[in-house]
């Protein structure tokens, strides 16, 4: 049998669904790496049980709901990311807010459903918000198609390529309780893993940079 991922189109440059690297981040003015800074704070970061727990449909829509996403998106914006699932600020329904890049309109979907995937893949290193320091190669369908409802309760349809059918997928994976660290190789969620116990951060192309004789190097900073 063929290994998918020896068939997957793997992506040569890391893609953070929910942010920029910290290199980036350095080099951003005071003023916005305090508004980040102030944005992450509501984020529920690994460890936190929400994080693997499936979020609930969502039944009633009105001022509250359209209220919890312009909530999200503010976040969303100031984190400087291009997706947000309700789950990591503790909010246990099925809403996400993304957009495709900085300039582009941001969406909310309510109780996204992954209709359609494609069976070409790509292997991309993938890094998340609620893992920070921590970058990890995910293998995720190139195209895909989600329906849902707006805030209003309207059927809502999106046909996704690249990085915006990637960050819609990270996003429903975290209202389905799912992390990054499950979609990827065993060795290299062990190594996440361990970083995340000692406060470290771990970033697979550290790794293979890393001497063969010396396992215990550092890893270098990852995505966000």
């Amino acid at each position: 049998m063929t290994d998918s991922r020896d068939a997957a189109v793997r992506e040569e440059q890391p893609l953070s669904p929910q942010g920029p690297g910290d290199d980036a981040v350095s080099e951003l003015d005071a003023q916005t790496r305090e508004r980040r800074a102030a944005a992450l704070a509501h984020v529920r970061t690994f460890g936190d049980p929400v994080l693997n727990s499936r979020a609930t449909e969502v039944t009633s829509f009105g001022p509250e709901l359209e209220g919890e996403a312009e909530q999200m998106t503010s976040i969303m914006r100031d984190a400087l990311g291009v997706g947000l699932a309700a789950t990591q600020l503790g909010i246990m329904h099925r809403l996400l807010v993304f957009q495709a890049g900085l300039d582009a309109t941001p969406t909310a979907i309510v109780n996204p459903e992954l209709e359609w995937l494609s069976d070409d893949l790509a292997i991309a290193l993938e890094g998340c918000l609620s893992l920070p320091g921590i970058t990890v190669e995910v293998e995720r369908p190139l195209h895909a198609r989600v329906r849902g409802r707006d805030v209003h309760g309207e059927s809502l349809m999106v046909e996704a390529s690249g990085l915006e059918a990637r960050v819609l997928q990270h996003e429903i994976d975290h209202l389905n309780g799912v992390l990054i660290l499950d979609r990827t190789e065993r060795e290299q969620r062990k190594g996440a893993l361990r970083a995340l116990r000692e406060g470290t951060t771990y970033s697979l192309a550290s790794v293979d940079d890393a001497p063969a004789d010396d396992p215990s190097a550092p890893p270098a900073e990852s995505s966000g």
